[in-house]
């Protein structure tokens, strides 16, 4: 097959490889010209995809997949169309902003051939498929959907990270708007990805039909927005234990367990691409949602929290204070800033007059002051720490490495309290140590 992908982000230049190394040719678009650049070159433009760049070494050079900045060199020809164009939300109303995957199906609907499957894997909340897309393609393309082209929605499921082994892992989730398309896009899906055996599983793992893009809409909102639930819910425990002096890791683990707990882990923040913003999709489709709403919001409060654990521990003030925040990522071991929970932790602690340092093994000091940060240097003197990210570096680090340090906030339970001696070492969650 000749297939497209629209957007070579982290989650589409590994699908748009994942094709290629199926023997398919795959042409990428992107509006980015430096990434369409690296990827022509064999090159990964961004680190921590796990042998991302060793199959782009493979790929490229063999001829089976390049990249362009142009939709009219990309469509044409095409018999399936992937769209893994972002979607955004409003910080402020959290309403979601269509503006970039708009511009990206005019684009593609431009040039789109007749007989091609379309299949967006960029969540969307319940009924975008149907009722903005498909309307949308047939007005710019003139075609018709389930005569002239065919279209589905089929989310993406897989963490930056480890996109190729979540690829096999996971179900192929499809929905599409006619039995024709179901039929073809479970025929293209399983000519692109391998499954790996999953007895766990209440039907054979491979591509599943769940009948009508808002069922595969919904699926791919509920699993991510259980998390944010899950998290909110262990965050208000964590609250609730600090002020009985309980030990909220201690609770979780008796807790889980009984087979029919599965409470996740508390922490400073929640952040990354996802678990922050689908609940709010999901909200912009069903406002009635107490229970995500409440999540949302507890989750977006705990950086404060932390911030106020650091003042008390320092006195009751910060103003003057010298703070090191550990971890820009949203998460370990990667490195991206989405929806991070460094933005709120500094901002709080500005706003409370502290004089504020970022660290990040996996950033530059450069980069860090591209954000508008004080780069941090681990042996400067503070007066206070907060764990922000767990990347590993950050779990043997000791009260030694940061001279004149009186308190740590450790927003995700990674350092030792041995490590910590003679200082005030406090956890989201527990009871000072």
């Amino acid at each position: 097959m000749r297939i497209a992908v629209a957007g070579l982000g982290k989650i589409g230049l590994p699908l748009a490889t994942q094709f290629a190394s199926k023997g398919h040719q795959v042409v990428g678009v992107d509006v980015n010209p430096v990434l369409v650049d690296a990827v022509n070159q064999g090159r990964e433009p961004f680190p921590g995809e796990a042998n991302l760049g060793q199959k782009l070494a493979e790929l490229v050079p063999g001829g089976v997949l390049h990249a362009t900045t142009d939709y009219a060199e990309a469509i044409p020809e095409a018999d399936a169309v992937v769209i893994v164009v972002p979607l955004f939300v409003d910080e402020a109303t959290w309403e979601p902003d269509f503006g970039w995957m708009e511009s990206a199906t005019r684009s593609l609907a431009a040039h789109l051939s007749r007989g091609a499957l379309v299949s967006y894997e960029t969540t969307l909340p319940v009924g975008v498929t149907r009722g903005r897309w498909k309307p949308l393609i047939e007005q710019v393309s003139g075609l018709t959907e389930g005569v002239d082209f065919d279209l589905v929605f089929s989310p993406e499921r897989v963490l930056t990270g480890r996109v190729f082994s979540d690829l096999r892992r996971y179900p192929k989730l499809i929905g599409a708007l006619s039995p024709r398309g179901a039929a073809r896009a479970a025929e293209f899906y399983q000519s692109v990805l391998d499954f790996d055996p999953r007895p766990d599983l209440p039907r054979p793992n491979g591509v599943w039909d769940l009948g009508s893009p808002e069922a595969a809409e919904m699926a791919k909102l509920a699993e991510t927005t259980y998390r944010d639930v899950n998290i909110g819910l262990a965050n208000q425990f964590a609250l609730f234990a600090e002020h009985h002096g309980v030990d909220i890791t201690q609770v979780i683990e008796a807790s889980n367990s009984q087979p029919y707990s599965h409470i996740h882990r508390p922490g400073i923040a929640v952040g990354g691409h996802c678990i922050p913003v689908y609940p709010r999709l999901y909200l912009w489709g069903d406002p009635d949602a107490t229970v995500v709403r409440a999540a949302r919001q507890a989750n977006m409060a705990m950086p404060a929290h932390g911030t106020a654990l650091l003042r008390a521990a320092l006195g009751g003030s910060l103003e003057g204070r010298t703070v090191a925040v550990l971890g820009a990522s949203y998460r370990g071991g990667v490195k991206e800033t989405a929806f991070s929970g460094v933005f709120p932790v500094v901002e709080e602690l500005v706003r409370a007059g502290a004089n504020v340092q970022v660290h990040d093994p996996m950033f530059s000091a450069e980069e860090l002051a591209g954000f508008g940060w004080t780069p941090y240097t681990i042996g400067s003197p503070v007066d206070g720490v907060i764990i922000q990210a767990d990347h590993p570096a950050y779990a043997g680090l000791r009260s030694a490495d940061f001279p004149g340090v009186e308190a740590l906030v450790d927003g995700r339970d990674i350092t030792k309290a041995d490590n910590w001696r003679g200082v005030t070492r406090l956890v989201i969650g527990q009871a000072q140590r």
